[in-house]
């Protein structure tokens, strides 16, 4: 049987010149079945996880259909995250990178909107927009849907969840009736089906199943820590597990040597590689590492590409990945050849719809852990060296100074008080000092919590709310307290300021 290729799709040539561009070949399930019927005009349903490649299954039948000598917006797009807005938009800035004058432009809150005003003044093929933003712009008289022949609604079950109902209905209300509509969901819920059934026009159906992407045998967990709080956490973690090869992930360059930075100013043995260190230098870390003259290896994902390391006993990821492919590429890293090994994340806040992403994408629950108190972490220290003086003792390698312990004696002390001093000494040398944290306060080490809903939920486990859960009741707010929140912050437009997606990985 013949594999489909994206020159089998009906795509333009200058669309075809960025593919290849890109360095893609053939398309994703979901993209070979969802860009010949979006071609055709057919509205769609497009049932798939992040990550399964649906950005340029939307986008590159609808920048094909674009009239780029007509400036009006022809295509929107709306996302439930400033996050995802920048990110979909750099994505189709790539894929239409051969398409000479295509214009696109995110809106979303939380950045000033005279930038954004002027932006779509000067005309923009396709606008990527929060849904709160979208409404601002509209009553502005700024953003005008006239013209749109094009309507996605990416991740639209996650812009439910976060109370944009109101204002998607409001948004696609206002569009022509003529134009084709994009759904994309992870999940298919009531709330998903009231808003197809409202606004699609017969839309097909594309589902693609996901297996399971992240290997057994590894140990997969998460902890909750504030930014400035990372370096200690992770310093906690190597010392209660005694590692001897990790690998810590961070997703900026700046960040790879802020964390390298602090972990060899603690005394460990770490080294970095990320897109501004040289290709040999680079090369010469990783040998040092293979070899175990380096313990951690601190890495952003491009320098760490086809980084094969045997015996990798963990892998942090000091900063969440934003894309859950990237997760499972970090993961996979280690627990290999039958293995056993463990990932552990650092997450704090609205994180968490990342790490609830990547636990759809990967179909794996990631376990939340406690974070090691500085009392547990000194108890195993002085465990660990006692444990090591008996072994020595046992075995008899050591060398006998019984005219020091005499002198040591003579002068009063008493041989608890040596052996105490001996100790207190071996302690010191081996001791990193500890740090007092917030989270350290905190009861139960737990400032926020993921609530289960029951079975029968429609497909909703495992959704976060933060403000959900009230005192000497229930976790969850009703379905319509759910509607009326407008974002996690109380106003418009807050609910899609995530960290904006660094440009330097």
């Amino acid at each position: 049987m013949t594999e489909t290729t994206f020159n089998d799709l009906g795509l333009s040539e200058s669309l075809l010149a960025g593919i290849r561009l890109l360095g893609f070949e053939t398309p994703s399930p979901i993209q070979a079945m969802t860009i010949p019927t979006a071609l055709a005009g057919d509205d769609i349903i497009g049932i798939s996880e992040t990550g399964s490649g649906k950005t340029a299954a939307f986008a590159l039948p609808a920048l094909h259909k674009i009239n780029l000598a007509n400036q009006a917006t022809q295509v929107l797009v709306m996302c439930p995250t400033r996050e995802l807005c920048v990110q979909v938009c750099e994505e189709i800035h790539r894929l239409g990178s051969q398409v000479n004058g295509l214009k696109c432009i995110p809106v979303y809150g939380g950045a000033p909107i005279d930038r954004q005003i002027r932006a779509l003044k000067n005309g923009a093929h396709v606008v990527v927009g929060t849904p709160g933003r979208l409404i601002d712009l509209t009553k502005r008289r700024v953003f005008k849907g006239g013209a749109i022949e094009v309507v996605v609604l990416d991740e639209a079950d996650r812009m439910l969840d976060m109370g944009f109902q109101d204002d998607m209905s409001d948004i696609l209300g206002g569009l022509p009736e003529g134009r084709q509509s994009l759904f994309f969901s992870a999940t298919m819920n009531r709330d998903v089906e009231r808003l197809i059934n409202k606004f699609g026009n017969n839309p097909t159906q594309l589902r693609i199943k996901q297996k399971e992407l992240t290997v057994a045998t590894v140990e997969q967990s998460y902890y909750e820590v504030r930014s400035r709080s990372k370096v200690e956490v992770l310093t906690r973690l190597l010392d209660v597990e005694a590692t001897r090869l990790a690998v810590v992930f961070c997703n900026t360059k700046v960040m790879v040597d802020e964390c390298c930075e602090a972990l060899i100013a603690r005394g460990y043995s770490a080294d970095r590689i990320h897109g501004d260190i040289p290709q040999n230098i680079r090369e010469r870390v990783i040998k040092l590492f293979r070899e175990g003259t380096i313990d951690l290896l601190v890495a952003t994902d491009v320098a760490a590409r086809g980084l094969d390391i045997e015996n990798l006993d963990v892998v942090f990821n000091y900063d969440l990945p934003y894309d859950p492919e990237d997760y499972v590429h970090r993961i996979g890293r280690t627990g290999r050849a039958g293995r056993s090994g463990r990932a552990v994340s650092f997450v704090f806040g609205k994180e968490i719809h990342r790490l609830e992403a990547i636990e759809r994408y990967t179909r794996h629950r990631v376990r939340r852990e406690k974070i090691p108190s500085v009392e547990h972490l000194e108890g195993l220290r002085s465990n660990r060296i006692f444990e090591t003086l008996k072994e020595r003792l046992e075995a008899g390698t050591f060398e006998r100074y019984g005219s020091l312990v005499d002198r040591l004696l003579e002068q009063g002390y008493t041989p608890t008080d040596v052996a105490s001093a001996l100790f207190t000494l071996l302690k010191e040398k081996d001791n990193r000092e500890s740090q007092s944290i917030q989270e350290d306060q905190e009861k139960g080490g737990e400032s926020f919590q993921r609530f289960q809903r029951p079975r029968g939920d429609g497909g909703k486990q495992g959704r976060s709310f933060r403000h959900g859960r009230k005192k000497g009741g229930g976790g969850y707010p009703s379905k319509g307290q759910r509607g009326k929140r407008q974002s996690f912050e109380g106003k418009r437009g807050k609910a899609d300021t995530f960290n904006k997606r660094p440009r330097n990985p």
